[in-house]
């Protein structure tokens, strides 16, 4: 069952499962088999009728996809959630800080922590935001920490995704299909519940409206359009929270309000989860040919006259050569050792990791540092001499567009096939809310797999499927 180097977290490096997969693990040897791929089936086609579906781009096969789903969850016990929360809690903490240090008083450069070029040289810095105080102090109101697990008690976070995180709509649909499908293993398994998520995110960001909002505030989501390739989530966290969907055009600045276009007129809206980047967030401080922001909307918040979650210019915080002073970032505001790893990175823009890189290029994987969605990176082991030369002369030609990591042993967790349980590699996003209020964590998050036999790559743009996440009660 298990691969060979590879720690699985349903049976560890052994032959037995491991405790927290014990009781599902008892109901599966007990399961006819063709009653299992009847429910893979129903399960797919409940996902079809739902209408979950991602967007791929820049490829032949480019358009609407189903997201592949795996009716094996993936199980974590009660004491292994808690040491997570723990980590990430701090991290997120650590994040905001960071921010708010970056476009004030920037203490972190002038103690010499993180090199002052990597701000200023930036493309996701935006000086826009200098001396700009967000409602409540808050800059990420919504994280997603991508974490990878290489043994019992080995996690590593991969990286983190402060700017406008997606996946929470499988997360949540993940979840609601297992229930149809199996709810005699919900009765059987105490699992922590994360159907409340939609409730908590309106509930988080009202409590990060800005001072001018009533008793309840107005919340809406700005989402670029069909097009784009999370606009299922938008219009399902939409729906959920009983907020409305608008699009740019559907917006404009009145008496110093940013109001939204009703069947009553225009309506004052408190707070802004906004799914558009910062360059197309408003046309008149940004890119000008945008037709998805509001024109005027940073004059608004500038002033603070409305909360935009997340806050423009969080993506520094996302930059892969930022994630590798992190560990530096955590300590530097918390005042405390990081409870979560960081991968081992290589600033390629540094003359010695470059060199060290090109010479062991088919051991490492390189990224772009504002990648995102698997595009742009290269697995060294997996890589033809091809892609290796050709990934060679772009290191070469711009070697600050990258880092580099060592190819680490991913965790495993069992798949369905039809010739019964395969280890497919996984990684987990937990979902984290934060307010002027606190800090809120899903219990579990998005698990994202490897459905290709020894394939590190868990991106559902790139083959990719998706599992429900299971933490126990402890």
């Amino acid at each position: 069952m298990n691969e060979d180097r590879h720690f699985d977290e349903m049976f560890g490096r052994g032959e037995h499962p491991r405790r927290p997969y014990q009781d599902f693990h008892q109901w599966f040897d007990a399961e006819d088999p063709s009653r299992l791929r009847k429910k893979a089936q129903q399960a797919e086609e409940l996902f079809r009728l739902t209408g979950i579906t991602f967007n791929v781009y820049g490829r032949e096969e480019a358009g609407e996809r189903l997201i592949p789903f795996d009716i094996v969850p993936r199980i974590i016990s009660g004491a292994e959630w808690r040491r997570l929360s723990k980590g990430i809690e701090q991290r997120v903490q650590a994040i905001n800080a960071f921010l708010h240090d970056i476009y004030h008083r920037q203490e972190i450069l002038r103690a010499g922590r993180i090199p002052a070029h990597l701000i200023a040289q930036n493309e996701a810095f935006l000086p826009k935001m200098i001396g700009v105080e967000p409602p409540g102090k808050v800059y990420t109101h919504i994280v997603g920490i991508d974490l990878v697990r290489t043994g019992e008690d080995e996690v590593y976070v991969l990286e983190d995704n402060a700017r406008t995180p997606s996946g929470v709509s499988y997360m949540l649909e993940n979840r609601e299909t297992m229930l149809q499908m199996f709810p005699e293993l919900f009765s059987q398994n105490r699992v922590q519940r994360v159907s409340n998520y939609p409730k908590l995110l309106h509930k988080s960001l009202c409590r990060s409206a800005p001072d001018s909002a009533g008793r309840h505030p107005v919340v809406a989501v700005l989402t670029p359009g069909i097009h784009n390739s999370a606009y299922y989530e938008h219009s399902f966290l939409a729906d959920q929270m009983g907020v409305e969907l608008v699009e740019g055009h559907d917006l404009r600045v009145i008496d110093g309000r940013v109001a939204m276009r009703t069947t009553r007129g225009y309506k004052a809206i408190d707070v802004l989860y906004r799914r558009v980047d910062d360059d197309f967030l408003d046309p008149l401080n940004f890119n000008p040919d945008s037709a998805l922001g509001v024109p005027g909307i940073m004059d608004v918040y500038r002033a603070g006259g409305i909360t935009i979650a997340n806050a423009p210019g969080t993506g520094i915080a996302d930059d892969k050569a930022i994630y590798s002073y992190m560990p530096e970032i955590v300590e530097f505001y918390t005042g405390e050792k990081a409870l979560l790893k960081n991968v081992q990175t290589w600033r390629c823009s540094e003359k010695d990791a470059l060199a060290y890189v090109l010479d062991n290029l088919s051991d490492l994987v390189v990224k772009e540092v504002h990648g995102s969605g698997g595009y742009g990176m290269l697995i060294g082991p997996t890589a033809s001499k091809k892609e290796l030369a050709e990934f060679r002369a772009k290191l070469e030609a711009k070697p600050g567009n990258y880092i580099a990591q060592p190819t680490l042993s991913l965790s495993t967790v069992p798949i369905f096939t039809k010739a019964g349980l395969a280890p497919r590699h996984v990684d987990l996003r937990p979902f984290v809310l934060m307010s002027p209020g606190g800090i809120e964590i899903t219990p579990g998050g998005l698990t994202r797999v490897a459905l290709k036999k020894g394939s590190l790559v868990v991106n559902s743009s790139q083959g990719g499927g998706t599992k429900d996440t299971w933490v126990l009660e402890e």
